[in-house]
């Protein structure tokens, strides 16, 4: 099949924009592979601190004549997505043994979990964590003995950081290793049913927690298609994961079987073989545009608009809101997935997956199939099931030609829509990301007055007071990245959710962000310049009348041009945001952070 023409011509946009910075990339990990790991010239006591640990391994690694594979790794047992990683290391070092190389754990990363830090202080460090753990997984690496590399993470800040990790050390080949989605719990639908009533006061705290907890109840991803999921399909279409590895449950014996062809997988692609890949050459700009198809298509999480950004400068690609916007003109909505429906990604995934999603995406265009993968094959390779063998290990069949339920994946003849979830905002207030993928259409446009909050408890409070009357666009603003380390905002979520359905029309309109769960509300996320940047929005006063126009993708206020521009910039007192659960450490992150439409980071600011 032809490429689609828009998908060719932001492919093209992207790389002429990016030849520059992509070729000093390319040279730079060039001469890093051409340098290779030191593991075979390092003096008798450096190699005696990199082996002292490695019993029968010693001898295999001080020869440096077998390939060493780096793990990077973030296990902890807080996140129920990381606590499968406990075991990881050790079938990774067996299967590695049994093909006569080593495996080492280089060194782990923080892991942070959103869903226990919402609407608390540690949220506020959530963002920068990404760049925290590039940081730490670039000291893992740093020692310089490793011929591959393995990436144990799945969730919503870990996958970009590890990603834009493996990007700097791109001379060496990586691939990611999943966890899988926890099995299917209480519905979504239901667990947000209970958070609304809980809002309203209709039921109490204990039914609130045994719905979450029925919700959120063993090891994997959580199964709503959040951050966390969007990072697993992210990594099977550009390449990253062994085919059909995303949403295969923990503690199964495929899951064991995928980790161990991983690590094998990893050996087989170093320079010592004859299928070098290293990850830098591999991942191009196909491979983002790719990513950013899969997202659209699926209805992922808004805070890709950030991540993707800041992984594609890692390997010297520049990606833009308006490549992102102009690619979701044309990719149509093949995936129902919470909170874009009511199926989790369990559904998803038993509805045909990735495979499925892959096949229809190639029938007409929409993706490169031309692009490297740890695989070694084009992607048409992805399109596959993947099971179990009778030997244990894995197989892969082809993916069915039809969905194994249309509510949940589409074909790509009957798409939920024609056009992906997210869009680019843009006018006088600043630009914008929005998700209508879970918007009704007749909600696309909201024309309403302004009622002003500085932080999102703040709005709580108005509306248990009951002074959300009528219908308004909620500012919520000095919640961007230089003003508090940009939190998610979900508290918003369930307010704004009860209002809407009690007839008003209601929108968000922040500085702050919303991620995969934004839902049903309109909501113009990640506005840029923020508040505390002297951006517009804080000019903006409770009663201006803002358009929210997401069919023409418009955000205005509708004042006086001459005297929104003359009217003083507001200000906040954020001396709360600077202390306490270490949001004094991250006050150099805070003071030279990026514009969220850089990718909000300290790294590529």
């Amino acid at each position: 099949m032809t490429l689609h023409p828009v998908i060719a011509r932001v492919t093209d946009r992207i790389r002429e924009r990016s030849a520059a910075t992509r070729s000093a990339y390319l040279a730079r990990i060039a001469a890093a592979g051409t340098a290779g790991p030191t593991r075979a010239h390092l003096a008798c006591g450096n190699q005696a601190h990199a082996y002292a640990a490695m019993g029968a391994d010693k001898d295999t690694l001080a020869a440096g004549r077998a390939p060493n594979i780096g793990v990077v790794t973030a296990y902890n047992d807080m996140l129920s997505a990381h606590q499968p990683y406990e075991d990881y290391p050790r079938l990774i070092r067996e299967a590695a043994r049994k093909a006569g190389a080593t495996a080492q754990v280089a060194g782990g990363v923080p892991a942070m979990c959103d869903g226990v830090t919402q609407g608390q202080p540690g949220m506020e460090l959530s963002l920068f964590s990404r760049d925290v753990i590039a940081l730490a997984a670039g000291v893992a690496m740093s020692h310089n003995t490793f011929d591959s590399s393995l990436y144990l993470g799945v969730c919503d800040k870990i996958v970009p950081g590890l990603t834009i990790a493996a990007l700097t050390f791109g001379h060496l080949p990586a691939i990611f290793i999943p966890a899988g989605p926890m099995t299917s719990g209480l519905p979504n639908d239901e667990k947000a049913r209970v958070r609304q009533l809980y809002a309203e006061g209709k039921v109490g705290r204990a039914e609130l927690l045994d719905a979450e907890s029925k919700s959120y109840h063993g090891p994997g991803t959580c199964t709503f298609y959040g951050t966390a999921n969007s990072n697993q399909m992210l990594m099977e279409i550009m390449g990253f994961h062994m085919p059909g590895a995303s949403f295969i449950n923990p503690g199964t014996p495929l899951r064991d079987a995928l980790t161990k062809e991983a690590a094998k997988r990893a050996l087989a692609i170093t320079a010592q073989g004859n299928e070098f890949t290293p990850a830098g050459e591999m991942i191009d700009e196909r491979s983002i545009v790719n990513g950013v198809v899969g997202l659209h298509a699926t209805g992922g999480s808004t805070n890709h608009t950030l991540h993707l950004l800041a992984m594609a400068r890692a390997a010297g690609i520049v990606l833009t809101w308006k490549d992102i916007s102009d690619l979701s003109d044309v990719v149509p909505l093949l995936a129902r997935v919470y909170p874009n429906g009511l199926a989790d990604v369990n559904h998803f995934h038993a509805a045909g997956g990735m495979g499925f999603l892959i096949q229809e995406l190639l029938k007409t265009g929409m993706l490169h199939d031309d692009v490297r993968t740890v695989y070694g094959q084009g992607l048409k390779a992805y399109t596959i099931d993947a099971k179990l063998g009778a030997n244990g290990t894995v197989v892969r069949e082809p993916s069915p030609k039809v969905s194994h339920d249309p509510k949940v994946l589409a074909s790509i003849e009957t798409p939920f829509q024609p056009t992906g979830g997210l869009k680019m905002l843009a006018g006088d207030i600043g630009s914008a990301v929005i998700k209508i993928s879970a918007v009704k259409p007749e909600r696309h446009v909201i024309e309403a007055p302004a009622k002003v909050f500085h932080d999102q408890l703040e709005l709580n409070a108005a509306f248990k007071a009951g002074e959300l009357t009528g219908d308004f666009i909620a500012v919520v603003r000095f919640q961007g990245p230089k003003a508090n380390g940009m939190p998610e905002l979900h508290k918003l979520t369930t307010v704004l959710g009860i209002l809407q359905d009690r007839g008003q029309k209601v929108a968000l309109l922040t500085d702050g962000r919303m991620s995969g769960a934004s839902g049903k509300v309109p909501a113009a996320i990640h506005v840029t310049p923020e508040a505390v940047d002297n951006g517009p929005i804080g000019r903006i006063r409770n009663g201006d009348i803002i358009r929210l126009d997401a069919t023409h993708g418009v955000i205005e206020i509708l004042v006086d041009k001459a005297e929104f521009a003359a009217r003083p910039q507001a200000t906040a007192d954020l001396s709360g945001n600077e202390f306490g659960m270490g949001r004094e450490l991250f006050a150099p992150f805070r003071a030279i952070a990026g514009p969220a439409d850089h990718g909000a980071s300290v790294l590529f600011a």
